[in-house]
């Protein structure tokens, strides 16, 4: 299973906007030429996470897009909803939330794929929502090299 190509630019035009002070505003062209990510195709997902709420636009000159909500706080699994939609690794795998549901086999309460996929789908999401921009961004600080200057 793969995240969209579309979610992957997402989290990274965050985390690139995540690397400078909460009220810098960021231009899609520095984003897109910074991060290689196709103009048109960001300009579509900085849309998409104004109408989230994670974002807000600001016109003129010096205009761009800035954080509404604070980037430290924002989870991966905030980002892949508002992009990609729910996690469903198969169409049932919701069956196990919904008592009484009869997936496409016909058995109520979902069939065993359903039940063990509706468990991967609870721990995907899990770790998506508990993972945060700054987890990533804390990763991104301990592999970089220390340098030592005399």
């Amino acid at each position: 299973m793969k995240l969209s190509r579309k979610a992957e630019y997402a989290m990274r035009a965050l985390l690139a906007m995540a690397r400078s002070p909460e009220t810098s505003t960021f231009s899609i062209q520095d984003i897109a030429t910074k991060e290689r990510i196709p103009l048109k195709f960001l300009e579509q997902i900085l849309l998409v996470l104004k109408n989230g709420g994670l974002l807000r636009s600001k016109r003129g000159v010096g205009g761009g897009y800035q954080f509404q909500k604070n980037p430290l706080r924002i989870s991966l699994g905030e980002v892949v909803q508002l992009i990609d939609g729910p996690f469903e690794p198969i169409h049932c795998s919701s069956m196990i939330d919904q008592p009484g549901a009869a997936c496409e086999c016909g058995i109520p309460g979902g069939c065993g794929l359903g039940q063990v996929f509706g468990g991967l789908r609870r721990d995907v999401n899990e770790w998506l929502n508990q993972t945060m921009l700054s987890d990533v961004l804390e990763k991104e600080r301990a592999r970089q090299p220390v340098s030592f200057e005399i």
